[in-house]
């Protein structure tokens, strides 16, 4: 019986830019897929490559020393490529996207009504009546308090999580199959971040939206994902179920990420176990496995770049044997030895 069509298939996606330095990559052999109405979170470290990725498969990466290849393919077709116009009629409808800021993503001079409105008119044959009635519903879904007002007040007038939640209810203003969120919940307050949280976890029931949700907080994943996407330098070092990767991680990276998390459970331990030494810089990658340098079971084998194994399941990319990781991990109390 054949496979139904992943929403999203992204295969190979590297991204490089040309420095005075040389080319310089940002994103190497990037793949993974996005089913329909699943959330996938994708976290790793700032400068791991996460938001690069997001901005490839929108095409938005603009810059005339960028390099981007591979293959991204929203419902079988190829969009990398694709000419403006026909990217921007599956931007935004069909495809929407989330920024990390939500400040930097609102025009100032703009009332958010006015900006929502744009949107929907932009890709559906509304009048302008129509669309201000859409744009207060939306507001409305999202929890925005007094919608009937917010709709003519501009970004500086509203709170980080109201704007926040402003441009959530943009992306969604067309109903999109994918919504793309790139740390959503960055510099909210507790109460805030739990509620955009839940927002997004209802978006899958009330809009039927797949959601790709990139984050540096495993609390956050742990939240609302389906899977996990865990990156490094680049590149995906582990992918799996979120209940497979929170209860046995594979990569040693993905341990020091859960080693820096107070335990609930069991005793205090003195002090929490950070990863030794730093990311890469990516115009000096080093040979073979990226985190080698940081991993205290680096053998030979990690002088070349390890795969990140076949498709589906739980995969890591790591030389390891798979059936000893787990008691390897036990006798580092969740961190990386130096």
């Amino acid at each position: 019986m054949a496979t139904e069509m992943p929403l999203l298939a992204v295969e190979n996606l590297c991204v490089s830019f040309r420095t005075d330095g040389g080319v310089v990559p940002a994103v190497s052999g990037v793949s993974f897929s996005v089913e329909r109405r699943e959330i996938l979170g994708v976290v790793g470290e700032s400068g791991s490559g996460k938001s690069q990725t997001l901005l490839a498969i929108m095409g938005l990466i603009n810059s005339p020393n960028a390099i981007v290849t591979g293959s991204v393919r929203f419902l079988g077709q190829e969009m990398l490529g694709l000419k403006r116009r026909a990217l921007d009629a599956i931007r935004g409808r069909q495809v929407a996207m989330v920024f990390q800021d939500p400040m930097t993503a609102l025009t100032p001079v703009h009332t958010i009504g006015d900006q929502i409105i744009e949107q929907i008119r932009a890709h559906e044959s509304l009048s302008r009546g129509a669309a201000r009635r859409r744009a207060v519903e939306l507001l409305d879904a999202v929890g925005l308090p007094s919608p009937e007002s917010a709709v003519d007040r501009y970004p500086h007038q509203l709170s980080g999580g109201m704007r926040q939640r402003a441009v959530i209810a943009m992306a969604l203003s067309c109903n999109p199959a994918l919504l793309i969120a790139d740390e959503p919940t960055t510099a909210l307050d507790v109460t805030v971040q739990a509620q955009i949280l839940e927002l997004i976890g209802r978006l899958r029931d009330s809009f039927g939206s797949a959601v790709i949700l990139v984050t540096h907080d495993l609390g956050v994943v742990a939240e609302v994902a389906d899977r996990v996407m865990v990156m490094y330098a680049g590149r995906v070092v582990e992918e799996g179920g979120k209940g497979q990767l929170f209860r046995e991680p594979l990569h040693p990276y993905s341990w020091g990420l859960f080693g820096s998390i107070p335990p609930m459970h069991g005793p205090r331990p003195a002090r929490l176990t950070a990863i030794p030494g730093s990311p890469p810089k990516l115009s000096q990658m080093p040979q073979g496995c990226a985190f080698g340098p940081r991993c205290g079971f680096r053998h030979e084998a990690c002088a070349a770049q390890p795969s990140l194994g076949s498709a589906g399941g739980h995969r890591s990319a790591c030389f390891l044997p798979r059936e000893g990781r787990h008691e390897l991990r036990r006798t580092l109390a969740g961190g990386v030895p130096a």
